[in-house]
């Protein structure tokens, strides 16, 4: 017989990494939030079968009011844990237009990727921060395209 959180499927989360001046942009969520105070790559849930690109652009301009248009699939980071996981699926993002207005983040900043500290990120973030210290286009995962 099946557990009933074996049954449980992973929520699936978009991240973006947007990158300025050789820097990228992080957000700490605030406290009192899920995972208030660690910091992130923006971006949120995606809808019941929703594109993965178009809602990592529906995220971003109801998180930060920007527009953005997403380029690269970097790298899907598969669910680990107990229920309920998460399934983070990263992108390269360009800001396209608008002022960065955190909604959910109580600070945001550009920072050198080489200067990031894993440990202060979302578990789920952790292997981006990875990929992006190292360099790499892809990590831990299966490569997916955008659907675009």
């Amino acid at each position: 017989m099946t557990k009933p959180s074996e049954t449980i499927p992973p929520c699936r989360v978009v991240a973006a990494v947007i990158e300025k001046d050789g820097n990228v942009l992080v957000a700490r969520r605030r406290p009192g939030l899920s995972s208030g105070g660690f910091w992130e790559f923006p971006g949120g849930k995606l809808e019941e079968e929703e594109d993965p690109a178009r809602g990592l652009e529906r995220e971003l301009a109801e998180e930060f009011g920007i527009r953005t248009r997403v380029e690269e699939f970097l790298c899907s980071v598969p669910p680990a844990g107990r229920p309920p996981s998460i399934e983070l699926l990263a992108y390269r993002v360009v800001h396209v237009s608008g002022e960065f207005v955190p909604t959910d983040h109580d600070e945001i900043r550009w920072v050198d990727p080489a200067g990031l500290d894993e440990s202060a990120f979302t578990e789920p973030d952790r292997p981006v921060v990875r990929l992006l210290k190292s360099g790499g286009a892809e990590t831990g995962g299966e490569n997916r395209e955008s659907g675009r």
